[in-house]
């Protein structure tokens, strides 16, 4: 941010529009000065910064839908995060995380990016919160998930680019999810579980650059049931 006054008519724009975009704006602490949007602020936009710390404060901001602070340099996030029970959208990637704090009363949570950080483990609250659609832990650490991940509400779940060397048989459980993403793992062919391709609900698939040839993939019985769901949900499409 340029200088005080930028910011100050920053904030009077945003009692009115519910919005402050405070993208790229050459930040290396949390503005304070923008607390008094607490009341007012739908979305906020931090991203492209150099932020290691987000205040308590935080989480004061009751009335948040949409949070991006990708891009900065957080190595945490604060407990806080977990009041902001009406946030649909969270955006933390390209940080420095090494693990998340506990975020179950976000009931409302739809959206939740946490891809490029440091995580060794999945965050298995995430797995309850029922109106969770897309998660992206792409690029990260992850090496496993765990069995909870059968409870999850997820659509579509992206693991590219982790360590993972097995997926766990209750994926095909998961009721509503339609698109899983696991490339450039660890995982060899016996790794990847039959069920996930004769009676899951997932009908796209992304598994290169792991440990098989796609080949010995395409030749497994059970890769024809899976491929008659994804034809149909392409049909559907055109």
């Amino acid at each position: 941010m340029g200088n005080t006054s930028s910011l100050k008519n920053h904030v009077e724009t945003s009692r009115k529009t519910g919005v402050l975009n405070l993208s790229d704006s050459h930040l290396k602490q949390y503005p304070d000065s923008i607390d008094v949007l607490h009341p007012f602020l739908r979305n906020l936009e931090l991203s492209k910064n150099k932020l290691k710390i987000l205040p308590k404060s935080i989480g004061q901001f009751k009335e948040l839908k949409i949070l991006n602070v990708s891009n900065n340099m957080l190595e945490n996030l604060p407990e806080e995060i977990n009041c902001l029970s009406k946030i649909e959208t969270l955006q933390v990637n390209c940080n420095l995380l090494k693990s998340l704090p506990p975020m179950n009363n976000l009931m409302f949570l739809r959206r939740a990016s946490f891809a490029d950080n440091q995580l060794t483990t999945f965050p298995e609250f995430l797995c309850e919160l029922k109106h969770l659609e897309t998660l992206d832990l792409s690029k990260n650490n992850i090496t496993q998930l765990p069995e909870l991940i059968k409870q999850s509400r997820l659509v579509e779940l992206n693991l590219n680019q982790n360590q993972i060397r097995k997926l766990p048989s209750g994926l095909a459980q998961c009721l509503r999810l339609k698109t899983l993403r696991v490339e450039e793992n660890c995982l060899e062919l016996d790794d990847i579980p039959k069920e996930l391709l004769t009676s899951s609900k997932v009908s796209l698939l992304c598994v290169e650059g792991n440990l098989f040839d796609m080949k010995s993939l395409l030749a497994l019985e059970e890769y024809s049931t899976y491929m008659t769901r994804y034809t149909e949900v392409k049909k559907k499409m055109f």
